[in-house]
């Protein structure tokens, strides 16, 4: 009887043991792969892309509108997380502008093929979001490859820009009509995306000329 005791504490042991040796595992392979909460919060984000454009085609305003507000939650939260717990990883500096661009990208597209946004400015939103994908690309293929933060007027930018879709969805949701707002708004956006489309210009044109000058 002792035997089978000690038989079935014994199982019981290593048992436990492979469970923490598993456990220990998949930790490292979650670490070594960059997955964790903030970054898992920034792909839910990220999912959240398609469920706003069918609500938004649907004229499903309202629901669109939380949904977007959802969004900015999540990414203020995964922000808080990565810089409060030091939980910042090479998978989420990549994946949390990613999402953010994609969801705000897709919604001013969709709005602008449901008509609730000028045409032009959401050509030009997206121009200047694809050149300066493809500047960045550039100047890490030519220049010494570096880290280079958003220019403040970008992140003033991106603010209003954020700012309309938010005012939008929820006019739209209200059923509300057009008023001087939309039209103060956009012009902003306008200015700003223009402003921010010359200052980056004007930022690649200089690296572009230090690297060729340490050459």
């Amino acid at each position: 009887m002792a035997a089978f005791a000690f038989g079935y504490g014994g199982l019981a042991l290593i048992e436990s043991g492979g469970r923490r040796w598993r456990g220990r595992i998949r930790d490292a392979t979650m670490s070594r792969l960059g997955v964790n909460l903030p970054n898992l919060i920034s792909l839910g984000r990220l999912l959240l892309v398609p469920l706003t454009i069918w609500l938004i085609l649907g004229g499903r305003y309202g629901l669109a509108f939380w949904v977007f507000v959802v969004a900015g939650v999540s990414d203020a939260l995964d922000g808080f997380i990565a810089k409060r717990f030091n939980r910042r990883t090479r998978l989420g500096a990549l994946l949390d502008p990613v999402a953010d661009k994609a969801l705000l990208v897709s919604v001013y597209v969709t709005l602008g093929l449901a008509h609730q946004l000028w045409t032009s400015l959401v050509i030009l939103v997206v121009f200047r979001d694809v050149m300066i994908v493809g500047g960045f690309l550039l100047i890490q293929a030519i220049a010494a490859p570096k880290n280079y933060g958003p220019l403040y007027i970008s992140k003033i930018n991106t603010g209003l820009q954020i700012a309309l879709v938010a005012f939008v969805l929820a006019r739209l949701g209200l059923a509300a009509e057009r008023s001087i707002f939309d039209v103060v708004l956009s012009l902003a956006v306008v200015m700003t995306t223009v402003l921010s489309g010359i200052s980056y210009i004007v930022r690649w044109a200089r690296i572009l000329a230090h690297s060729e000058q340490a050459l």
